[in-house]
């Protein structure tokens, strides 16, 4: 790991995609509607009172403070590049994994802010993400957790 991967946040290329797409929706079309509300609740009368107003002025306040928080993410982030070939589970690949009570997973190593585990997305950071990365195929590994230890065979990687 460089030192500009330590001082950032690992993304995948197609992460950092989705990330300016989420920014571009807030910034546009999501600002747009909170200002629509706004203008409506205006015209309502006395602000004071207004509980449509103080509320469509809370949703901008949470709706700003994320778009910052994304902009931070979209600053601080190093894509890290991708090994196309071979068989260990890197960054940004996926892996056919199987766990100790033969059930199948099918997992891409991902940055945290990246991760979602329902969608087969795993992060590089967490114990199970670190413990098989950069691990090859047919490696059985163990794997302290909360609930024992378990072992997980990485059967192929793509």
């Amino acid at each position: 790991m460089t030192d500009s991967e330590e001082s950032g946040e690992s993304i995948t290329a197609d992460g950092l995609v989705k990330l300016k797409a989420e920014l571009e929706e807030l910034e546009g079309p999501a600002r747009e509607k909170i200002a629509a509300r706004l203008k409506a609740a205006r015209e309502l009368g006395d602000l004071k009172e207004n509980a449509e107003y103080h509320i469509a002025k809370e949703d901008q306040a949470h709706l700003e403070t994320k778009i910052q928080r994304l902009r931070e993410r979209e600053k601080n982030a190093v894509v890290v590049k991708l090994e196309e070939s071979g068989d260990v589970f890197a960054f940004g690949r996926t892996a056919e994994v199987t766990d100790d009570s033969g059930r199948d997973h099918s997992w891409t190593l991902v940055g945290s802010t990246e991760a979602n585990l329902a969608e087969g997305r795993l992060s590089a950071e967490s114990p199970v993400g670190q413990a098989l990365r950069n691990r090859k195929v047919g490696e059985e590994v163990k794997i302290a957790t909360p609930k024992g230890e378990r072992t997980f065979t990485i059967r192929s990687v793509s």
